[in-house]
């Protein structure tokens, strides 16, 4: 009964007062902003460029790795223990650097996707407000819009804003 009674009061302030609504299409606006693109091109070359040094890195660890191997059948077997147990420290090395490399990179691509996100809210909500807009609401997946006329979408618009103060 309480929400009913809010709801009815809200319809009647809404009644008495002419709003200007507007909504986005988060996904669309995100897919073809530039710069997120260009975030997106810029850390798809370094995990490729990280991936060639792993896979580089391993194949010059697995030829020390045969190479021991032949080694150690002249040493004595403590020798060759103990070579072994260097190898495989080497090996753990190696693996955590490279593992670090790859989550400095993963936290340096996600902060910047954050802020990139921020951007994004702070020129939809600078368009809005320029614009008498009352709301905006976010559509696309997850949205809070299912429906909305064609005429509300201001997708393109900002998309627009956003794509040119980037080139700026």
């Amino acid at each position: 009964m309480k929400h009913f009674l809010i709801a009815i009061a809200l319809l009647g302030l809404i009644g008495c007062q002419e709003q200007k609504i507007g909504y986005v299409d988060s996904v669309k606006l995100m897919e073809g902003y530039q710069e997120k693109k260009d975030i997106e091109a810029k850390y798809k070359l370094r995990t490729d460029s990280l991936t060639k040094k792993r896979d580089s890195i391993s194949q010059a660890f697995q030829a020390e790795a045969q190479a021991f191997q032949s080694e150690a059948q002249k040493m004595s077997q403590q020798k060759a223990q103990e070579e072994y147990g260097k190898l495989q420290q080497r090996g753990q090395q190696i693996g955590q650097q490279l593992q670090m490399a790859e989550q400095q990179m993963q936290m340096e691509g996600q902060t910047e996707m954050d802020s990139l996100v921020n951007k994004v809210r702070k020129v939809v909500r600078e368009y809005g407000e320029n614009n008498g807009y009352t709301f905006i609401l976010g559509g696309g997946d997850g949205g809070s819009v299912l429906y909305g006329e064609e005429s509300k979408d201001l997708t393109e618009d900002i998309l627009k804003v956003l794509n040119d103060s980037y080139e700026k």
